[in-house]
């Protein structure tokens, strides 16, 4: 018979100690517990890839959480219909599937080859700062084009804004309080919103509606005509912001790996400076598909340091995961971390090994669970824009530069895992290989 009580409780764990070294008891609990753990009564980590799995293919049993990082603001004309937004999502999805992605690649290899030539050489930079201007200015010219110089000020305060948000703090408030942070948020997302709205009936009543991911849903679909403006405007904050605050989480771990291994960087040098155009304009697929070894880098870079490391769910109704018993009402928390670092999946699993992403011949090879972009109805709907970006970066840098850590026994970063997993103050040093 399978299990049908709850799952195990890890010893000394709790909030305290998840509050002072979250990765750490993450770990533990996977090692201690096993597949699916309690943290707390009705808090459970799903641990290892077959429950995480589970939990992220069944949203009818664990949906992600009812509030939006920017959730739509409210009018009195009234908001958008559910149709409507499905609609909006629908033709953003369109806007941001491989075909088009690749449809656009010379743009995205033009801007990280520009961040790449103008890496300051003559001391220790901190990177991350620069490498989030980058992917927002090309991140908001593959959503808006010859509009997202326009948009990109706004952009940038809504980055501010999140950060602010999920800045941890002492008390939860509920969702309605009017919190500073919450007023703040609000403040940003009408600016954006409102600097967006003329752009918009510009495209409308011109009739250039644009090849871009606006362009997209900005054009009548045959089942449910024209969008309203309102519904356009609401689903773009977000994916504005995404288009480059995870992809700079990564690209900043992804940087540092080129440091401390360079037999790895210079294997990626080799291959960028084998396979890429001189012109990075000229960039297409067939040359992205072509870097299989810069492709493992960046994947096995994600494996062990994934940007969204933890993702909440929610229990709809009593459910088995994993054989044991999950009561409504509970909150579960997938791990990829965790997940990526079972020995079932991948051996040795601590190990930087861009290796194990590729078959004995060197073309791409799977090689266990890979949930950095998580997986099922609700995976990240940007994942072509973003491995294109963080695996031409990667190519870009390593192509140009020898990059080290600065001297001393203490690490030029620090690590943080609230709302994501990333290097902040990562300082770096580039030195020209040429």
């Amino acid at each position: 018979m399978g299990r049908t009580h709850e799952p195990p409780r890890l010893r000394e764990g709790g909030f305290a100690a998840w509050s002072r070294d979250r990765l750490a008891v993450a770990r533990r609990g996977a090692d201690e517990c096993g597949d699916v753990w309690q943290l707390e009564p009705g808090v459970y980590v799903a641990a290892t890839a077959e429950p995480c799995e589970a939990v992220l293919r069944r949203p009818e049993d664990f949906p992600k959480a009812p509030s939006p990082l920017f959730p739509p603001l409210e009018r009195s004309s009234g908001a958008p219909t559910p149709e409507e937004r499905a609609h909006a999502h629908a033709a953003r999805m369109r806007g941001l599937r491989a075909q088009a992605v690749a449809a656009r690649l010379g743009e995205i290899a033009t801007g990280v080859a520009r961040f790449a030539d103008h890496w300051p050489t003559d001391g220790d930079v901190e990177i991350l700062p620069p490498v989030r201007r980058t992917l927002a200015d090309i991140g908001l010219r593959y959503l808006f084009s010859e509009d997202a110089p326009t948009l990109l000020p706004f952009a940038s305060r809504l980055f501010l804004a999140r950060e602010v948000l999920v800045r941890p703090s002492r008390w939860v408030w509920p969702r309605w309080v009017p919190t500073p942070a919450r007023r703040f948020r609000t403040r940003q997302q009408v600016a954006f919103t409102d600097a967006l709205r003329p752009i918009v009936r510009r495209r409308r009543s011109s009739g250039r509606l644009g090849d871009d991911v606006l362009g997209q849903m900005l054009r009548p679909s045959s089942r449910h005509g024209p969008l309203p403006d309102e519904a356009v405007l609401d689903t773009l904050p977000g994916i504005t912001v995404a288009t480059f605050e995870t992809p700079s989480r990564a690209a900043g771990w992804i940087l540092l790996q080129l440091a401390r291994h360079p037999e790895a960087a210079d294997r990626v040098a080799a291959e960028a400076a084998a396979l890429l155009p001189a012109d990075p304009a000229a960039t297409t697929s067939t040359h992205l598909d072509s870097l299989h070894y810069t492709q493992a880098v960046v994947r096995e870079v994600l494996r062990l340091h994934p940007p969204s490391w933890l993702l909440t769910r929610h229990v709809r109704r009593r459910t088995q995961l994993a054989g044991y018993t999950i009561d409504a009402g509970s909150t579960v928390l997938v791990c990829p971390y965790t997940a990526h670092r079972d020995a079932r999946e991948h051996p040795e699993p601590d190990r930087f090994q861009p290796e194990r992403w590729l078959d004995d011949t060197g073309s791409p090879a799977e090689a266990g669970a890979f949930l950095s972009f998580g997986t099922g109805p609700h995976g990240c709907e940007g994942v072509a824009l973003a491995m294109a970006m963080l695996t031409l970066l990667t190519a870009q840098t390593a192509r140009r530069y020898h990059l080290s850590e600065p001297p001393g026994p203490e690490p030029g970063y620090q690590v943080t895992t609230f709302q994501g997993l990333a290097t902040v103050g990562l300082r770096l040093r580039a030195t020209s290989r040429s």
